[in-house]
């Protein structure tokens, strides 16, 4: 895994429809969506999931859910995300099987050290700064823990947390191999052209 990987916010948006962020982030070269949702129904979440995956067909982009292993099996998204008081990753996989993406948050040392003895597909690296996006969180990484982590794991790193255009180059040159955006392209004005650049510094454009 490498590139670009959108997470998605709703209340972001300033009033557009969702998929039309997602539309033209995916456009700007997202490689990677994650739907995460907190406070809607079962149901609308996966009415939602279905018309996100179907935009995401197109362009070969995987869909990844957060947190909802049975949102993600209904729909039959390509992967799920989980974090340390989400359901166990041993667990996860063994319902998504072996081919689905399943990624991981380490928030904590601790957490990197055990996630070294799991087959996950990424860790994710949760927050790099501080963001209003995430707050339950154990404290920010700093540049300094991502590059710690880099020098430990066997892993793909996913690095989020405040990552925009006037940090992200400093988080890939600290070791991060996907960039985790949320409200720098939901809350931009033109999703699209965020998502070009920021794709662009991750594979050195």
């Amino acid at each position: 895994m490498k590139g670009l990987y959108l997470v998605t916010d709703r209340a972001l948006c300033g009033g557009r429809p969702l998929e039309e962020v997602v539309l033209r982030s995916v456009r700007g070269g997202a490689r990677y969506v994650q739907i995460r949702e907190k406070d809607q129904t079962t149901r609308d979440f996966i009415d939602e999931a279905l018309r996100i995956k179907e935009i995401l067909a197109p362009f070969g982009v995987p869909l990844i859910v957060n947190d909802r292993v049975d949102v993600a099996l209904a729909v039959g998204a390509e992967g799920v995300h989980v974090g340390q008081d989400d359901m166990p990753y041993a667990m996860a996989r063994s319902l998504m099987g072996p081919g689905a993406i399943v990624g991981l948050s380490v928030e904590t040392w601790e957490d990197v050290e055990e996630a070294e003895g799991l087959d996950c597909d990424y860790l994710g690296v949760s927050p790099i700064f501080a963001t209003p996006t995430k707050t339950d969180t154990k404290g920010a990484w700093g540049l300094d823990g991502l590059a710690r982590i880099r020098a430990f794991s066997r892993h793909t790193l996913v690095a989020i947390g405040g990552i925009n255009l006037s940090n992200a180059a400093q988080v890939v040159k600290a070791g991060a191999d996907c960039l985790a955006v949320v409200s720098a392209i939901c809350a931009a004005p033109d999703p699209e052209a965020v998502s070009r650049k920021l794709a662009g510094l991750i594979e050195g454009r």
